[in-house]
C-alpha cells in the first residue's frame, strides 16, 4: 500500500512529517499510516501542476486520450488488488468493489480517454468577411475534493473528464479512505503521466482541503460531500472568483405505484439503499408507496431486508459490510431515536448486528421505518442502510410528498403505465430520475442535483464542459478592410 504522497511525480512525506491512521472499519485495527498533508503541501503540488499544465495543455489530445486508455487498462489489470484494498479502506463489500466499483472506474477514464479528441469547438455565423470560432480552453489547475463513500469510483469521476480537457490536478482524497487514490496514483505513474499532471494529498478537510479551495493558483475546485460542507466551499472559493462545482447530499424519493412489478420494485429498491451500506447521495432513502400495495411490498421488502448477509466485507458472499467509520455508525443509529422520537415505527433493523464477530465493527443492520413525511428523519440524510416508508391514495400525493424536501439529486418510480411515467419523471424535482430501475450511472450520462443537492455535472460532455471555457476568437478573412476601421 502507498503511504506518501503524489507531488511532483514523486511519492514523498508530508514536510512536517504528519500522518493519519486508516482505519479497517470491519474490526477497527489499523490498515496503515498515510502522509497527512496541509497547506504547504497543498501549495507544493500547486507549484508542482502550475509547472506542467503547459506541457499538458499542449499535448496532443489523442496522446492525453492515450493515456487515460493505458490506465483503464492498467487498473483492469490490478482490479483484484485494488478492488480488496477498496474493501478494507471502506467496508464496502468485495463482491460490489469487484464487480461494479473497480470496474465502473476503469470504464469512466476509458470512456474520457476516447473523449480527449473528440470534445469539439464550434463556429458562429457572424457578419461577411469575418470567421468566429469558438474553441474550448482547458481551466490550468483545478482542485478535487474526493468523499469516503465511493473513494476509487469518485476519483475516475473528477480526474479523467479534467484531464481529458487539459487541465492538471490537485486532488484531496478522504482521510478516513485515501488508499485507493493513492494506487491510481502509481498506476498513472507506471503508464506514462508526466510528473506534476496528477498530484494526490490526503488531508483533513479544515486543512488541506481548505487550503485547495482558497488557493488563488486553483482555478477551479470540484467537491463531493455533504451539503454544509459544500456551502462553505462555495463562500471560501468566492474570495478567488474561482470556479465551483458540487455534488452535495440526496434524500432519493422512491415511489411505487399500484400497477407495479412488485417482485422488481422490491429488488430494485433494496439495492437503492441498502449498496454500500446506504453510503451513497443517491440512494432511495425514501420509499412512497401506493396504500393498496403496501402492505404485500412492506412484507415481502422487510423480509428481504432481514436475509441480507451482513458481515466481514472480505468475505465474498457478503452481501452489506460495514459503515466506513465509528462516528458514522453512531451517526446513524442516532436517527432510529429520532424517528422514535416522531412517532415513526421500526419495521426491522434500527441497532447493530447482534453477532458478537462483527462487535468491534462499524455494522448497523438494513433498516426500514415507517414515519410521516414531515419527519426529521424523512427530510435529513442519514446516509445509511436506513429508510423511510410513506404512502399515498393519488399521483398527485405521491409526487407533493417526493418533492417535499430541499434535496434533489436523484429520484426513481416503479410502474407499467408509460405514460404515468414520463409525467412523474418530469415532474419530480431531481437531476436524475430512474424508472423501474434506481441507482444505475454511466460515464456518459450526466450526474448531478439541484437544490441543495449542488450544481454542476459529473460525467458525459456536460462534465468537459465543466473542465473548459469558451474562447471565440475572430478573424478578418477579407481582403478589404472594413469600412470603419481606422486608416493612417
Amino acid at each position: 500500500m502507498q503511504t506518501k504522497l503524489l507531488i511532483g511525480g514523486e511519492f514523498v512525506d508530508a514536510l512536517d512529517g504528519a500522518t493519519i491512521d486508516v482505519l479497517d472499519p470491519h474490526d477497527g485495527s489499523l490498515l496503515a499510516q498515510v502522509a497527512e498533508a496541509k497547506e504547504a503541501d497543498i501549495d507544493r503540488a500547486v507549484v508542482a501542476a502550475t509547472e506542467a499544465k503547459a506541457g499538458w495543455r499542449r499535448m496532443p489530445a489523442a496522446e492525453r486520450g492515450r493515456l487515460l486508455l493505458k490506465l483503464a487498462d492498467a487498473i483492469e489489470a490490478d482490479a483484484a488488488n485494488l478492488a480488496l484494498l477498496e474493501t478494507r479502506d471502506t467496508g464496502h463489500p468485495l463482491r460490489d468493489t469487484s464487480n461494479l466499483d473497480v470496474p465502473r472506474t476503469a470504464a469512466t477514464f476509458r470512456y474520457f480517454g476516447g473523449m480527449a479528441d473528440k470534445f469539439q469547438g464550434s463556429v458562429v455565423p457572424v457578419e461577411a468577411g469575418f470567421l468566429d470560432y469558438v474553441t474550448p480552453e482547458p481551466l490550468g489547475v483545478v482542485g478535487q475534493i474526493v468523499p469516503w463513500n465511493f473513494p476509487v469510483m469518485f476519483c475516475s469521476w473528477k480526474m479523467a473528464p479534467a484531464l481529458a480537457a487539459g487541465n492538471t490536478i490537485v486532488m484531496k482524497p478522504a482521510e478516513l479512505t485515501p488508499m485507493s487514490a493513492l494506487r491510481i496514483g502509481e498506476l498513472m505513474a507506471e503508464v506514462g503521466f508526466p510528473p506534476g499532471v496528477v498530484n494526490i494529498l490526503p488531508g483533513y478537510g479544515a486543512t488541506a482541503g481548505q487550503r485547495i479551495v482558497e488557493h488563488p493558483g486553483i482555478a477551479k475546485v470540484s467537491f463531493t460531500g455533504s451539503t454544509a460542507v459544500g456551502k462553505n466551499v462555495a463562500r471560501s472559493a468566492a474570495d478567488t472568483l474561482k470556479q465551483v462545482h458540487l455534488e452535495l447530499g440526496g434524500k432519493g424519493a422512491n415511489i411505487v405505484f399500484e400497477d407495479a412489478n412488485i417482485a422488481a420494485a422490491v429488488g430494485g429498491t433494496a439495492f437503492g439503499i441498502f449498496h454500500n451500506q446506504g453510503q451513497a447521495c443517491i440512494a432511495a432513502s425514501r420509499l412512497i408507496i401506493h396504500e393498496s400495495v403496501a402492505e404485500e411490498f412492506l412484507e415481502r421488502f422487510t423480509a428481504l431486508a432481514r436475509s441480507i448477509k451482513v458481515g466481514d466485507p472480505k468475505d465474498p458472499t457478503t452481501e452489506m459490510g460495514p459503515l466506513t467509520s465509528t462516528l458514522h455508525r453512531d451517526r446513524v443509529l442516532s436517527y432510529v431515536e429520532k424517528a422514535i422520537e416522531d412517532g415513526g415505527q421500526i419495521l426491522t433493523g434500527g441497532k447493530a448486528p447482534d453477532d458478537p464477530a462483527l462487535a468491534n465493527g462499524c455494522y448497523v443492520e438494513p433498516t426500514v421505518v415507517s414515519v410521516d413525511p414531515s419527519a426529521r428523519v424523512a427530510c435529513e440524510e442519514v446516509f445509511g442502510p436506513f429508510m423511510t416508508v410513506h404512502t399515498f391514495r393519488t399521483d398527485a400525493e405521491a409526487l407533493e410528498i417526493a418533492n417535499s424536501v430541499d434535496y434533489g439529486l436523484g429520484g426513481g418510480l416503479w410502474t407499467n403505465n408509460l405514460s404515468r411515467a414520463h409525467a412523474t419523471a418530469r415532474e419530480l424535482r431531481a437531476g436524475m430520475v430512474w424508472i423501474n430501475s434506481y441507482k444505475r450511472v454511466n460515464p456518459g450520462s450526466p450526474f448531478g442535483g439541484v437544490g441543495v443537492s449542488g450544481y454542476g455535472r459529473e460525467m458525459g460532455f456536460e462534465a468537459m464542459r465543466e473542465y473548459t471555457e469558451p474562447k471565440a476568437i475572430w478573424v478578418n478573412i477579407d481582403a478589404q478592410l472594413p469600412p470603419f476601421y481606422p486608416r493612417g
